[in-house]
């Protein structure tokens, strides 16, 4: 894997590992001293933390280890809360896993809170398990309820890229726009501006990224100062007794 440049692979390719120390994303996994993929699609590398991973058009998202997701609380139970990620499965998020969470003190979600939280485990014989803490300090660090604000989908690729330390399109809108953002690589994102008709212009300007190379990001973002009515998109709605589906 010398080669970091994207490429093409299938399912059942064999990739040799050169390096000793990597993480592995969705739809690789390690057998011995070869990287197998277990499904098709373009291989990509991000330098930060020397993570391999595989995007394609795949709907359903699928929970790894360390992942930035939006969940919607749908059950709480006793020390737990059940939460709706789009994946197969509901995760399960500890009433402990909050910044400063104790016996005494601790965090009184509603069924239908929208937080940002973090894949803490993912293993295919277990539901997923989230928090809403850094594991490396205690600390919150973004993670957490995320109050009014609009929810959207998108496709997992343009989430991941997003998420991206480069990200042109985020850029050039925080030069006209003044906004917040969480996005999570469940194919979600939460955008809260100060105006809907900004908040509605942001959601259009992401959305419309994808179909463009990241040189035309900046144009991008410029149709979309102009435009004097929004065009239409799809809101995520939900309610204490709805699920969003992902399919």
């Amino acid at each position: 894997m010398q080669q970091h440049r994207p490429q093409v692979v299938l399912p059942g390719d064999s990739l040799p590992v050169y390096e000793n120390k990597l993480k592995l994303g969705p739809g690789l996994i390690q057998d011995e001293d070869q990287i197998i993929a277990v499904k098709g699609g373009v291989l990509k590398h991000q330098l930060a933390g020397n993570k391999y991973w595989i995007e394609s058009n795949q709907r359903r998202y699928v929970p790894a280890t360390g992942d930035p997701v939006i969940g919607v609380i749908t059950q709480k139970s006793g020390e737990f809360f059940r939460v709706d990620i789009g994946a197969a499965h509901s995760a399960t998020l500890s009433h402990y896993a909050f910044e400063n969470a104790t016996k005494r003190y601790r965090p009184n979600h509603d069924v239908g809170t929208l937080l940002y939280c973090r894949v803490s485990l993912a293993n295919k014989d277990m539901e997923p398990e989230l928090e809403c803490v850094n594991p490396a300090n205690g600390r919150a660090g973004g993670f957490g309820e995320l109050k009014d604000g609009q929810l959207v989908k998108c496709s997992l690729g343009l989430a991941r890229r997003l998420l991206e330390t480069e990200t042109p399109i985020l850029k050039h809108l925080a030069e006209n726009f003044t906004f917040e953002t969480a996005i999570g690589l469940n194919g979600r994102i939460w955008i809260k501006a100060d105006t809907i008709k900004n908040t509605i212009r942001i959601i259009n300007a992401i959305k419309d990224s994808e179909k463009y190379p990241e040189s035309q990001s900046r144009r991008v973002v410029s149709n979309h100062l102009i435009l004097s009515l929004p065009i239409m998109i799809t809101w995520i709605r939900y309610s204490d007794q709805d699920k969003i589906s992902d399919d």
